[in-house]
Order: C-alpha cells, then structure tokens, then sequence
C-alpha cells in the first residue's frame, strides 16, 4: 500500500506519454465542455423566456383587469403564468424539461384542456437523449473509458512483456491494475475539471454538485472494474473490445429499451389528447343540455352553490359551473395518466439496478430537479393554483361578494412549487 502512490503517479507520467490517451483526454475535455454549455444555453434560453413572459402577462392582466365590469368576464380575460423554474444543477442534466411543458399560460376555463393542448404525448423513459452532462456521463463515459482500458493485457502478452510483469510484481497483475486506475482518473479529471470550472465561473456552485461528482466517479469505477474482470481473461484485445462493447450495448441501451417497452406494454397510460377531447367534448355538450343537469353535477363538487338557480339563457355562473364539470368528467383520464406516469418511472427505477448507465442518467436529473418525479409536482401546482383562482372566484361570482376593485386586488397570484 505504501508503494501505491509512487507507482500510481508513474503510470499517470506513462499515460500522459501515450499521444493516443492524449487525444482521448483532450476531445473528452472538449465534449465535457460542450456538454455543459449546451445545457447552460438551454437553461439560459428558458430563464430568457420566463423573464420576458411575467412582465408581459403582468401588463396584460392588468389591462384586462381595468377593461371589465364584471367578475366573470375578468375571470375570462385574465391570463395566469404558471411555471416550473429550473433548479441550479438543471444545466447538468437537462431530462424532462426538454420532453415535457413547464410553463403555462392559464385562465379559470376548464384546466385539462389547457394543460394538454400542446401535449408532445406519453413521456419516454429512455437512457438516450440530447447531448448534456447527463448523456455524457451515462452513454459515452463508458466508451471513453473501454477504449483506454481494453487492451491493457493484450498489449502486454503482444509485447512479451505480461509474464515479466507477473514475475516480478508480488500480487501478478497489480502494475496493470494500477495503470488502469491511472488512465480512470485522468479522463476523470476531463470530464469533472471542466464541471467545477464552469460551475465556479458562472455562479452555479451548488452543493448538489458534490453529488454529482461522486456519481460520475463511482459510475468510471463500475467500468474500470469491468475492464480489468474481461481484460485479464481475454488473449486477444480485438475480443476484449468486442466483449466490453457488447457489455456496454446491453447496459446501455438493450436493458433501458427493451425495459422502456414492457413497462410501456404492462403499465397503459391514458393520452393527454384523449384528456383534451373529453373535456372541450363535455364542455361543448352542456350548452345543448338543461342547465339544471350542469348545475347538479356541479354542486356535487360544491355544495355550498346547491341552491343556485340559473334564470337566464347565459349567466357567467353557468358558464363556469360547466367548465368544471368539464375537468370533473376528464379527471379519472388524468388520474389515470399521472397514476401511470408515476408507475412507470418506479419501475423504470427498478429496471435501472440492472443498467448502470440509466441508474446514473435517473439520479443526476433527480439532482437536478428535471425528471418525471418533479413535473409531476410541478403539475399539481398547477392544478393547486387553478383551484385557488375558482375559490377565489365563486363568492363573487355567486354573489356573495361584491366585484370591485379592492376584492379583485386579491386575486391568487402563481408561485411555483416543487419536491
């Protein structure tokens, strides 16, 4: 153990003497880079957007506001941003927020529908994905680190140098053993360097990045020892490369792939366009149905209004009343999509014990706040609020509070909420 350090750093000087480990380091500091510059762009570019929107949707609600004279057309025209604001660590891994809504523009009409009016469909749990710190850490670290490692023994046994090695090493393989840590650590260091770097220079330490590190190093370890358990037992290096790729392709994607699509034939997720069509469905019938059916079904939900009686051919009321009973009949669809997705991402997580890589890509974007586990909390805050703006709304517009100016300067204002 006291010769570990010495023989370490030797191997490190011998690794830096290799052009071919030089090259990989370098474009593994360029890709490292990249990755994270991307993901800030990406983050950035959201921030940009959620800083431009506020300001407007304040502005505009603030005219609609002034142009209404009474509580249902306000409750009409006034729009709501509701929004998911990206965490510290999300530039590291970008996840869901590049597959699923994170903003939304609402109003006190019925919420599925506009929930999934831009719906892009069921969310897909699947290892591969954009270039991010994430992707990089999960998909192409291994193969970095298999094209350092693959032919270690080989090399040796080519060079007739493997015997001596055992000969005059005390524990045989201990010098190949260490200069496959050594090469580890070094392309360690250009994927992390570049990480704390960035982090350092634009203000995005974060605690959680300690986490982060220990995930990358303990995922190249898993690798190294992988190498090392198929290099020593394999002649030739051509098939220790082929028996590592095939380890990687079956970790990597088959098991992610292949658990994706059972997960997906086993656990059935309602479509959120079947949510949209069923509820505008609903909404759009009750103007052709007695008022009464509308009022009843609505009542079930609110008691308190059970005695409302509609006397005109419209009245805000009704119109809102409806628009719930639209969300109401919609909702065993969306309970049944949110039940799945959670579902499905548990079994996801079971599957991922068995492939390193999604285990690693599943706990950076837990770090950073953008898997399914966080829009889904971010869902119910959207729904949270959207309840909070009805009963807000329903006093005044049931008549038991007046509409004016000092009651309406209470209007809920979104504030977002996470796990």
């Amino acid at each position: 153990m006291a010769n570990l350090l010495p023989e370490l750093l030797r191997e490190l000087r011998f690794a830096l003497s290799e052009r071919t480990v030089v090259y990989v380091l370098v474009a593994t500091v360029a890709l490292s880079s990249l990755a994270l510059i991307a993901g800030l762009a990406n983050v950035a570019q959201q921030s940009a957007r959620l800083h431009t929107l506020l300001p407007s949707i304040e502005n505009e609600k603030e005219q609609a506001l002034a142009a209404q004279s009474d509580v249902g057309s306000a409750a009409y025209y006034v729009f709501h941003l509701t929004y998911d604001l990206p965490s510290d660590l999300a530039f590291v891994a970008l996840g869901m927020r590049d597959e699923l809504p994170w903003l939304h523009r609402v109003r006190m009409l019925a919420l599925e529908g506009q929930i999934y009016e831009n719906d892009p469909g069921n969310p897909e749990l699947s290892s591969l994905g954009d270039l991010d710190f994430a992707y990089l850490v999960s998909i192409i670290l291994p193969l970095l680190l298999i094209g350092l490692l693959y032919d270690l023994d080989a090399r040796e046994r080519r060079d007739a140098r493997y015997e001596l090695l055992y000969a005059t090493s005390a524990r045989g393989g201990r010098v190949l053993h260490i200069r496959g840590l050594a090469r580890t650590l070094l392309l360690l260091g250009a994927i992390l360097i570049p990480l704390i770097t960035i982090a350092l220079v634009v203000g995005r330490w974060h605690t959680g990045l300690i986490a982060v590190v220990l995930a990358v190093i303990i995922h190249a370890m898993f690798w190294l020892i992988v190498s090392r358990l198929i290099a020593v037992r394999v002649y030739e290096a051509s098939t220790a490369a082929a028996v590592l790729l095939g380890a990687w392709l079956l970790m990597t994607v088959l098991i992610p792939v292949m658990g994706k699509y059972l997960t997906e034939r086993a656990i059935d997720v309602p479509h959120g366009g079947n949510i949209l069509f069923l509820q505008r469905e609903t909404v759009n019938d009750a103007w052709d149905l007695p008022k009464i059916d509308t009022m009843d079904a609505f009542a079930s939900r609110h008691p308190e209004w059970k005695d409302v009686t509609i006397e005109k051919p419209f009245e805000w009321r009704w119109y809102y009343a409806f628009q719930q009973v639209g969300d109401q009949e919609a909702e065993p669809l969306s309970v049944a999509l949110e039940d799945g997705m959670r579902e499905r991402a548990r079994w996801m997580s079971r599957i991922a014990l068995l492939s390193p890589p999604l285990l690693v890509e599943q706990w950076l974007t837990k770090l950073a706040k953008t898997d399914t586990r966080q829009h889904m909390a971010y869902m119910r805050c959207v729904r949270d609020f959207h309840s909070s703006l009805r009963e807000f709304h329903y006093p005044m517009m049931f008549g038991r509070q007046e509409f004016n100016e000092i009651n309406m300067s209470k209007l809920p204002q979104f504030k977002p909420c996470g796990i």
